[in-house]
């Protein structure tokens, strides 16, 4: 493995490749948001995405209905129910089991960051099994079956929840995460008219990096402080904005490596929470055995939550952005949830020859054995609002 401060200094020129290699005056995930148009499937399709031969118990939960708590239990889904939440969050949606994908959109537009993918539909994904449910998890997988000659794209999965926001408290639990050579995995968010409503990269990476990087990426007039925090990670860039066709965007990197692939993984995954709203954007990550109890409380994903988190108990945030110098309101609204793994492209692919991989990035595409780790294994994402907040709006 690299040292780390060799590796620190491949992370920030990995960034700055992404803001330049091959574009004019485009960030490499624009057209993830500003090209091209969701390819919106039909939203009462409820038909099951489970992995056959497996059960599943998964619900999908929002503030005043749970959405099949098994496909059996008929009353789970007719009955009305409160959030259940105490204290000062209540929860909002909760996304987990084998109703997960009836709220998602699959993006089968070409890959706007250049990735050597082929993003495919809900229907083409459940059948080649890139797209499922297993005993509550949700799994989204590249394809570790098919041979390639080089050049040819590969089968991925991206998808976008139907659901917006203009704040919130966002708890997601991954007991895996995809990594490798050629892999470029992301779980983020962004508004619309890019870089209008803003983006927040919440987990991202490329190759075998070795520990998270948190992003954002915003319209002119923000840039990164942090107050009176002092976030455990390390800058690795303060403009926020696109600047004569830098987009860079303003980051930390995770000091951990059970932030990120191998590392992560072998920690038996972990949490990435992150809190937006006025008084800026704060990201968290916990190990599997760091998960704050009241977290921990709520990580039933076969169950609605009773719970009501507190992110004044966990501790400094691995990375925060002050709205002293960046509104939060005016550059980050509407936001969707966005789940994606591409390969190569204009990161994965610009910084593959210095990331320790063999041959060339076309030639990892190529070859199915390495993608047996590209795989999400989902848990669930709940989203949670503040008592008495109206978050149709910004705050």
């Amino acid at each position: 493995m690299l040292c780390r401060s060799f590796f620190l200094l491949f992370l920030t020129a990995g960034t700055l490749a992404r803001g330049h290699f091959g574009r004019q005056s485009t960030h490499p995930k624009l057209g993830r948001h500003r090209h091209h148009t969701l390819n919106r499937l039909p939203s009462q399709d409820t038909e099951d995405v489970d992995d056959p031969g497996h059960g599943d118990s998964g619900t999908w939960t929002n503030t005043t209905s749970m959405i099949g708590a098994s496909k059996d239990d008929t009353s789970a889904s007719n009955t009305s129910t409160s959030s259940g939440a105490s204290g000062p969050y209540k929860l909002d949606v909760r996304y987990t089991g084998q109703d997960f994908f009836n709220e998602w959109d699959f993006f089968t537009a070409a890959d706007p960051t250049h990735g050597k993918v082929n993003y495919l539909s809900k229907e083409d994904a459940k059948s080649k099994k890139l797209a499922y449910t297993n005993n509550g998890a949700t799994f989204l997988a590249v394809d570790d079956k098919t041979t390639l000659q080089p050049g040819q794209n590969r089968d991925s999965v991206r998808i976008t929840s139907k659901k917006t926001w203009s704040s919130g408290l966002f708890i997601a639990d991954f007991a895996q995460v995809p990594y490798g050579c050629s892999v470029w995995p992301a779980y983020w968010s962004v508004g619309p008219a890019w870089p209008t409503g803003g983006e927040i990269d919440v987990f991202e990476g490329v190759n075998n990096q070795a520990t998270n990087q948190y992003t954002l990426h915003t319209s002119k007039g923000c840039t990164s402080s942090q107050g009176s925090i002092k976030p455990t990670g390390k800058v690795s860039n303060k403009q926020c904005a696109t600047i004569n066709g830098d987009n860079t965007g303003c980051g930390f990197i995770d000091p951990n490596e059970s932030s990120y692939g191998a590392g992560f993984n072998a920690a038996d995954g972990g949490v990435f929470a992150h809190l937006w709203d006025k008084s800026g954007i704060k990201i968290w990550h916990f190990a599997r055995n760091e998960i704050p109890q009241d977290i921990q409380a709520i990580s039933d994903y076969g169950a609605a939550t009773t719970g009501s988190p507190n992110p004044d108990s966990w501790g400094t945030p691995v990375a925060f952005w002050s709205p002293d110098t960046c509104d939060m309101g005016s550059h980050f609204h509407d936001h969707s949830l966005v789940f994606d793994t591409t390969l190569c492209g204009d990161w994965a692919g610009a910084t593959y020859s210095s990331s320790g991989c063999p041959g060339t990035c076309e030639q990892a595409v190529a070859d199915p054995s390495n993608f047996k780790n590209a795989k999400w294994k989902i848990n669930y994402v709940s989203v949670y609002q503040p008592v008495g907040l109206d978050y149709n709006s910004s705050y």
